[in-house]
């Protein structure tokens, strides 16, 4: 995979110091942002899909958009926290395609970098570290908005600084899909570009000239799921974006990710989020 930095988008949503005395103890939280966090005193730990990690000094942390988590601290626990943004401007997301390592042991001057961003963006520092009071539509939008009015300087600052701690990961990073199969790749790129049209496998066989049947195969070897399953996985992740990021009506977001049934867009975001969307929605809302 080759992607340019040109396409690169990032805004600082929340940056600062946290203390915690064995109160930084949150379950399944899921964002539509990532995270990367810098130890300075004590541990603790997050649980991930992957596994438990114990989170200790001078080391880097990262945490995916859209990855379902849990902190456990039970002792002093002291780390600068970041909370990053992607706006993949319609484009395919270079944090969602490469497999960023959890663990970073830190350079020698990142802790001064990080400082360096938190001093620059004191606005955006956590009033209260649980999840629920700001992982919502109103701070998200607000905090989106507060990047984009900060004075250019200050921007081009934070971002350079974001692109330096975000590197000590890509250093060790791989492409999510071992995709070897010219054919599959391209298909997965016609994808990301037209996740807001009806896409199905006779369509997407048919740009790849293979048979249906061999392309599921094929699809299924180089990715390790079922076309279907990756489609729909793809506009999940989009229609909880556009529910906390935009006013858009349910049917309009439906409508707006290529399904003509709103019922059938209902069920499978259900099935998927455990929610309808519209729960979803004012589950970030009402706070």
């Amino acid at each position: 995979m080759n992607f340019s930095v040109d396409k690169l988008h990032l805004s600082t949503l929340n940056a600062g110091l946290a203390n915690h005395y064995g109160d930084w103890n949150w379950k399944d939280v899921r964002s539509p942002f990532a995270r990367m966090y810098y130890v300075t005193e004590g541990t603790a730990q997050i649980k991930l899909p992957s596994g438990l990690y114990t989170l200790t000094p001078g080391h880097l942390y990262f945490i995916p958009a859209f990855t379902t988590h849990s902190y456990i601290c039970n002792t002093a626990f002291t780390h600068y926290y970041i909370h990053i943004y992607e706006d993949s401007q319609d484009e395919s997301s270079i944090l969602d395609e490469w497999e960023l390592p959890v663990e970073v042991k830190a350079g020698e001057h990142d802790l001064e970098l990080v400082k360096r961003l938190c001093q620059s963006c004191p606005s955006l520092r956590l009033q209260q570290s649980n999840p629920k009071t700001y992982d919502n539509h109103r701070t998200l939008i607000n905090n989106i908005l507060l990047d984009q009015q900060r004075p250019f300087c200050n921007k081009v600052e934070t971002r350079g600084i974001l692109f330096i701690l975000l590197s000590r990961f890509l250093k060790y990073a791989t492409p999510k899909s071992e995709v070897k199969d010219s054919r599959i790749q391209q298909t997965l790129t016609y994808i990301r570009r037209n996740i807001g049209n009806r896409l199905n496998v006779s369509i997407l066989a048919d740009k790849a000239c293979m048979s249906e049947d061999y392309f599921i195969r094929i699809f299924k070897h180089e990715t390790g799921e079922t076309p279907n399953a990756y489609i729909t996985h793809r506009k999940q992740e989009k229609a909880e974006l556009t529910l906390i990021t935009t006013d858009l009506p349910v049917k309009s977001i439906a409508d707006l990710l290529g399904y003509d049934d709103c019922s059938y867009f209902n069920k499978i975001f259900k099935k998927n989020a455990g929610m309808t969307p519209r729960q979803y929605r004012e589950n970030h809302f009402k706070h």
